[in-house]
């Protein structure tokens, strides 16, 4: 199995460190580079096209939120960015998630939790925070005065896809709850992104958080 390629962006060489140490004696991981700032790891990122970059939220010069968004904007096949923070209510967490990023993971995370999370964001589809995510969106969403107009242009089978995406489900996992195939799954995956006007998975379901989908708006 070729490794995951990894990309270290944290501003605290002790920290980067760690986390190469802890990535590099998984054989099916290979750290390629590392950044010290976010505009670093904007040019690091499109030099070496990594499969994932654990980015940290709060670096100087650029941060972790623009950062992520610039590589998300500029790259034809981005990697999965997983925002790595101290704090899970940190306002920072939700803007990169709004932004793209895949998930987050928190610095005291275990050495085990981090290699799965990294195995995981690289291998599937699913996101890293479906447990999490309902209390950051009580927290830090915009509120809605009514459903946006996309909620009643999803057709009933996109709703469901919608919901199982938002429980942190790949489309594989999706296609056998729903007992459809992948290809159907990744369709209907398709139309919610651009129902809801989102780039990414991610971003739908932070759409559907924000704009009350979840809890049956």
């Amino acid at each position: 199995m070729t490794p995951v390629r990894i990309v270290l962006a944290d501003d605290e060489r002790m920290v980067r460190t760690a986390l190469r140490a802890i990535l590099s004696a998984e054989p099916d991981l290979e750290v390629v580079g590392e950044a010290a700032t976010g505009a670093e790891a904007v040019s690091v990122v499109r030099d070496l096209t990594p499969d994932v970059v654990l980015m940290d939220v709060r670096m100087p010069d650029v941060d972790g939120i623009r950062a992520t968004e610039q590589i998300l904007a500029t790259l034809d096949q981005p990697p999965r960015i997983v925002v790595v923070t101290t704090f899970e209510n940190d306002s920072y967490v939700y803007d990169a998630l709004r932004a793209g990023a895949a998930g987050f993971l928190l610095k005291r995370a275990d050495a085990d939790a981090l290699v799965q999370a990294v195995r995981l964001v690289a291998r599937t589809d699913t996101l890293l925070f479906p447990s999490a995510l309902r209390r950051l969106a009580a927290e830090h969403a915009r509120a809605y005065p009514a459903a946006p107009p996309w909620v009643a242009r999803l057709t009933g089978r996109e709703s469901e896809v919608l919901r199982l995406m938002a429980a942190g489900l790949t489309n594989a996992e999706i296609a056998r709850r729903i007992e459809v195939g992948p290809a159907t799954v990744k369709s209907h995956v398709a139309a919610v992104l651009a129902k809801t006007g989102t780039r990414d998975r991610t971003q739908a379901v932070i759409a559907a958080y924000e704009a009350g989908f979840m809890n049956g708006r």
